[in-house]
C-alpha cells in the first residue's frame, strides 16, 4: 500500500531543472511549494509563463529564492583546478549538513541527459562537424531531465534514502561519445565530421582561460576524458535510482535521441556560452 504524499517544497522550482521536478512532484500527486522571488514588472516572461502554469497545475507558490543544483558525486571525483575549487564549495556544504544531525538525501543525477545532447551534438545548428573531448572512449551517463525530476521526488518520499546517497546511473544510459555520435548518426540519416580535442589542449584551456569560462571545460573533462560518472563502484552504503524504482520506466539514452528527432527540447546552455 502507498505510503500518504508527502508535502514537496521545491526551491529554485522555476529553473532549468527545477520546472521538470515541480512538474514529477505534481504528477506523482504531492502537495507541491515552490520557493521564488517575487514576480514584478522586470520578472522575464518566460518566468512569468512557468508561474502561471504553475498556479493552473496547483503548485504554491511562495515568493523567495534559493538555488539549487545536480551533477557529479563531488566526493568521489578529483577534477581540474576549476571545477575542483567550485566542487569545494559543495563539499563544505555537505559536511555541515552532516554534521548538523539535519535528516538528509545526497543526489548525485550525472549529466542532464538532453542538456548534453544539445552540447555535444547540437542538433538545433545542423552541423556537420562535432567536438569529441579526448578520444570518445570514455564512458558517461546522460540521464533525461524528466527521469531525474521523477527520481528525485521519488527519492524526497523514500524512507530507505533518509541520511543516504542516491546516485543515478540506469545501465541503458551509460555511454561513450563516440556511440552517442555512431547513434545520433543512424538515427538522423546524417554522417559527421568528428574533431577530436587531445586531453593536453583541454588542461591548457582550463589553465589560460578566464573565470569562470574555465569551468566548463574543466566539467566536460572531469566527465568525457577522466569519465569521472563511472570510475568508481556504488558501494554497499550507496543507493542507485533504478534500482530502487525498478517498475519506473526511465528513459534511455535512444529514447532520448528519439525525441530529439520528434520534438527537440530547448537548448538551455548557462554555464556552456
Amino acid at each position: 500500500m502507498e505510503s500518504k504524499k508527502s508535502r514537496i517544497l521545491v526551491f529554485g522550482g522555476t529553473g532549468y531543472i527545477g520546472k521538470y521536478i515541480v512538474k514529477a512532484s505534481i504528477t506523482l500527486g504531492h502537495p507541491t511549494l515552490v520557493y521564488t522571488r517575487p514576480l514584478n514588472s522586470q520578472t522575464p516572461h518566460s518566468k512569468t509563463q512557468i508561474c502561471n502554469e504553475f498556479n493552473s497545475m496547483g503548485v504554491i507558490l511562495v515568493q523567495r529564492f534559493l538555488p539549487s543544483e545536480f551533477g557529479v558525486e563531488e566526493d568521489r571525483v578529483n577534477p581540474l583546478p576549476p571545477f575542483q575549487e567550485f566542487l569545494n564549495k559543495k563539499r563544505i556544504i555537505r559536511r555541515e549538513i552532516e554534521a548538523s544531525g539535519i535528516p538528509y538525501t545526497f543526489v548525485s543525477a550525472s549529466c542532464c541527459g538532453a542538456y548534453f545532447v544539445n552540447i555535444l551534438l547540437r542538433p538545433y545548428e545542423k552541423v556537420h562537424n562535432i567536438s569529441v573531448y579526448g578520444n570518445g572512449e570514455t564512458k558517461a551517463i546522460l540521464n533525461y531531465e524528466e527521469d531525474i525530476a521523477m527520481y528525485t521526488i521519488k527519492v524526497a518520499n523514500d524512507p530507505r534514502t533518509c541520511n543516504r546517497i542516491v546516485l543515478y546511473r540506469p545501465s541503458k544510459n551509460i555511454i561513450t561519445q563516440n556511440e552517442l555520435i555512431s547513434l545520433w548518426e543512424q538515427k538522423s540519416g546524417q554522417n559527421f565530421h568528428m574533431d577530436f580535442v587531445p586531453e593536453e589542449e583541454i588542461i591548457k584551456l582550463s589553465k589560460t582561460l578566464p573565470p569562470p569560462q574555465d569551468i566548463p571545460i574543466s566539467i566536460l573533462h572531469s566527465i568525457f576524458v577522466r569519465g569521472d560518472l563511472v570510475n568508481f563502484e556504488i558501494g554497499e552504503e550507496d543507493l542507485e535510482a533504478s534500482q530502487l524504482y525498478p517498475d519506473y520506466n526511465y528513459t534511455s539514452i535512444d529514447q532520448l535521441l528519439d525525441i530529439f528527432l520528434v520534438d527537440p527540447p530547448t537548448p538551455a546552455f548557462a554555464a556552456f556560452e
